[in-house]
This record gives structure tokens, C-alpha cells and sequence, in this order.
């Protein structure tokens, strides 16, 4: 990827013949002060509906789960406290 490089005063003169070529091509624009980088335009990341996003969520996180056990049993006895002295349930 080439990384396109144009001066403030260039990039006054067609910022919007710019700002599409950013938003064409993806590559970032580095505008230069007296030879200088002093900025970087890059094009914003694809946004994606949120009725998109949701449907493959729901996809991953249904699909591959699978419970062993009783998921309501309690687990507090695996736990021990943050020192490792002995279980929670038991600490003062």
C-alpha cells in the first residue's frame, strides 16, 4: 500500500478530490508542512448494521454453546480467596 503524501496548499486547493480518493481507495493521505508530515487522513471503518452485528452474535454464541452439568448447581466451594487460604463461604 503506497502511502499518498501531499502538501497543506495542495490540499486546500482539491481537499474534496482528495478526501474521496481516501474514501475510494482506503489508503491514508500524510499531509505535509514544508516538507514535514503533520497529519494523516484515513477513511473511518466500515460500519456494519446493528441488526447485522446482533444476527452473528447470536450465530456464535448459540450455535457452539453446550452446558455439562446443572448450570444452576452452585460453584462457590471451586472458589478459593484471593490468597488461596480456603473457600469463600467459609472466610469471616
Amino acid at each position: 500500500m503506497t502511502m499518498v503524501t501531499v502538501s497543506k496548499s495542495a490540499l486546500k486547493a482539491r481537499m474534496l478530490e482528495y478526501f474521496r480518493q481516501v474514501e475510494e481507495t482506503g489508503e491514508p493521505l500524510v499531509v505535509t508542512d514544508h516538507g514535514k508530515p503533520v497529519l494523516q487522513v484515513v477513511p473511518m471503518p466500515h460500519k456494519r448494521p446493528a441488526a447485522e452485528l446482533l444476527a452473528e452474535f447470536r450465530a456464535r454464541a448459540y450455535g457452539p454453546v453446550r452446558f455439562v452439568g446443572d448450570p444452576d448447581e452452585p460453584t462457590i466451594d471451586e472458589w478459593k480467596d484471593p490468597w488461596g487460604h480456603m473457600p469463600l463461604r467459609d472466610a469471616p
